[in-house]
């Protein structure tokens, strides 16, 4: 998932916005910075989503001016599967059931602080109906 980002220099530094996530502001005293602190912003909001059990916006196409920020790609795989619990109304003790393990297990998949095999998280995703894809491009 990448998330187009805005990036304007004011005076002495560069502010940061992302249009689809707007919990996630900061800047950086030279453009490489606000480039870094781009991904920590959009990172640390990702766990704001997750804590309060919110849909996460999915990116919208990059409009004329912005710049392109991906989530690493096991926070994406977590982001979509806990889109899909949302929309589906699953709670982590129904994906455990059908999983056939302990819901801690299942909490596991929807914390950003939790190292998750992405087979894990497919698996998790098969039994809401969704498989996840990969491309290169």
């Amino acid at each position: 998932m990448q998330y187009p980002v805005l990036i304007t220099r004011d005076d002495n530094s560069y502010t940061v916005t992302f249009r689809d996530i707007p919990e996630a502001l900061t800047c950086g005293d030279t453009l490489e910075d606000a480039r870094n602190m781009a991904a920590d912003a959009l990172l640390t909001a990702m766990e704001f989503y997750f804590e309060n059990h919110r849909q996460v916006p999915l990116p919208s196409k990059k409009q004329k001016g912005e710049e392109l920020i991906s989530l690493p790609l096991s926070v994406a795989a977590k982001a979509l599967l806990l889109n899909e619990m949302l929309k589906q109304n699953v709670s982590n003790a129904e994906l455990a059931r059908r999983l056939l393990t302990r819901p801690q297990d299942v909490q596991r998949l929807t914390n950003l602080n939790h190292s998750t095999k992405i087979d894990t998280i497919n698996a998790a995703l098969n039994q809401l109906g969704k498989h996840l894809e990969i491309s290169i491009a």
